[in-house]
């Protein structure tokens, strides 16, 4: 059985408070990192970005169908100008002024009517582009958001590294002071066990929080107070204090 001054497995509960302070803020950070407001606003900005671009390809749809609107309505009055200054001009055939006037008449239909589609394609545009606009503020709404609790959330884990490094130091120059068998023994079972040490009190292991049989109870009381002892349930040290066993 290994073997340890009482006073040196005693101070093992500081260090096993200081590995518990540990773990605890590894914890910590894990539920800082993995809020789901987080993902959820992620979400959110996935959703908001997808929106806006949709809402900006219709809009140079729309664009573009407008420019081919005013290209047409351009080419119709442009074939107008040039029909009506040659009927002004009065030259040409009796049957010619006559065609003309035919043509100009069916030019001006046919103006007014790519005028009234121009003005259709216009009110589409303005209706894209208030989409548009609305789809950005939703955007960069959603984007600030997120960027606010992503800074929360980076200055909450700034602080607890900085915790955690203050412990880790503390704990690292805790560990150095006690003989090596018995930081070795301790070790291993926080690796195997999860808790490296825990108080026996009044019958209880605060390792595994049960009470000892009568039978373990016997076993560790027959036990010197340099021998180091271990819990039946957890399997970690039991360190034994005056009243361990009133």
């Amino acid at each position: 059985m290994a073997k340890a001054p009482q006073a040196e497995q005693l101070r093992l509960l500081d260090l096993q408070a200081k590995d518990s302070k540990l773990n605890q803020l590894q914890r910590q950070a894990a539920t800082v990192r993995a809020n789901p407001e987080l993902a959820a606003l992620a979400a959110q900005v996935a959703a908001a970005e997808s929106e806006l671009v949709t809402a900006a390809t219709n809009l140079g749809d729309a664009e573009r169908d407008l420019k081919r609107a005013e290209d047409d309505v351009q080419s119709v009055v442009t074939r107008l100008e040039r029909d009506e200054q040659r009927l002004n001009s009065g030259t040409g055939s009796s049957k010619d002024l006559t065609a003309l006037q035919s043509e100009v008449a069916s030019l001006t239909r046919r103006r007014s009517d790519l005028e009234d589609i121009e003005l259709e394609v216009m009110e589409r545009v303005e209706t894209a582009r208030t989409a548009r606009d609305d789809a950005r503020k939703r955007s960069d709404s959603v984007q600030a958001r997120l960027r606010e609790l992503e800074s929360a959330r980076d200055e909450e884990l700034a602080k607890i590294d900085a915790e955690r490094a203050q412990v880790q130091a503390a704990r690292d120059e805790l560990a150095a002071s006690f003989e090596p068998a018995l930081l070795a023994i301790y070790e291993k079972t926080l690796a195997k066990r999860g808790v490296g040490a825990a108080r026996l009190f009044h019958g209880r292991s605060e390792g595994s929080g049960m009470e000892l049989s009568p039978g373990d109870l016997a076993d560790i009381s027959r036990a010197t107070e340099d021998d180091v002892v271990f819990c039946p349930d957890s399997g970690c040290i039991l360190v034994r204090s005056a009243e361990w066993g009133s």
